[in-house]
């Protein structure tokens, strides 16, 4: 600081933390080590569901080209005690990699030993969250699971937000996420269903989530059935009037009724109707 340069305490209190330029400095990061792939487990705890197929990560039978963070077995332990680990590391950020590395042939893995995120629960369960976060490498409702673990540690949803650097409106919105039905669930997985709408669902009973999803799709199928069918978009709504209308009178003329038939669906289609009414 010059000579003469004021700093407010303000200035001081946001410099504590992560954005602290003290911690950056005494708390260098460690430096990384290569360690055999037996001396590593996968976090219990990752928020992923599914690794994926791991293709992407191929080349680490070669090339490892970001080094995992770990923490030590004493460390994780020390705050999930009932989790079975038989093995000197647990693989905190980097569990696709480590996956990778057992498919691919590879006997080592360079890690990055870091305890301090093993510190609290909150903070062990933000660093795995984020990394994926961060990188899109988890699906929504891996996502939603995720947030609402973070949330359910930390006792306040604002907490957890601030602790992943998200609004708590993003929070939100996520948590939201698991009141859909489990049918939309997977649909919300498959990209079947679009996040706006999925939030939409997920404030009505599940019963109800499913009727309105399954009319949407009925609606969809009858629209995209309408469009590959150019009879109808030839057929003028007068004819659908005059079908109704000669329902109405069919008691008193039932002439009309089959003459309206025969102006609205055309002389195959008439035949096909009437063949169908004679099996009955």
């Amino acid at each position: 600081m010059s000579r003469g340069q004021r700093t407010s305490l303000a200035d001081l209190a946001s410099a504590v933390g992560d954005h602290s330029p003290v911690e950056k400095m005494t708390t260098p990061t460690p430096a990384p080590r290569t360690v055999a792939l037996r001396d590593l487990t996968p976090n219990p705890r990752n928020p992923r569901d599914d690794l994926g197929d791991l293709k992407d990560l191929e080349s680490i039978a070669d090339l490892q080209l970001q080094a995992a963070t770990v923490v030590t077995r004493t460390a994780y332990l020390a705050l999930y005690p009932d989790d079975a680990i038989d093995t000197r590391y647990v693989v905190i950020n980097g569990c696709r990699r480590l996956a990778a590395a057992h498919r691919y042939g590879r006997t080592d893995l360079a890690i990055v030993v870091n305890d301090e995120i093993a510190r609290d629960r909150i903070t062990l369960i933000s660093a795995a969250i984020a990394e994926n976060v961060d990188r899109q490498d988890l699906d929504v409702i891996e996502e939603a699971k995720a947030v609402e673990s973070l949330v359910v540690e930390c006792g306040r949803a604002d907490i957890a937000a601030q602790r992943l650097h998200k609004t708590g409106a993003w929070v939100s919105q996520r948590r939201a996420l698991l009141q859909l039905a489990p049918e939309l669930q997977t649909a919300l997985r498959r990209g079947e269903l679009a996040i706006r709408e999925a939030r939409t669902l997920a404030r009505v009973p599940h019963w109800e989530q499913v009727a309105r999803w399954n009319a949407a799709l009925d609606k969809a199928k009858a629209k995209e059935e309408s469009a590959d069918d150019p009879s109808r978009e030839r057929r003028p709504p007068a004819q659908t009037r005059a079908v109704a209308a000669a329902l109405g009178k069919f008691d008193t003329n039932p002439a009309l009724l089959a003459g309206a038939l025969r102006e609205f669906l055309g002389a195959d289609r008439l035949k096909t109707l009437v063949e169908l009414l004679e099996r009955s």
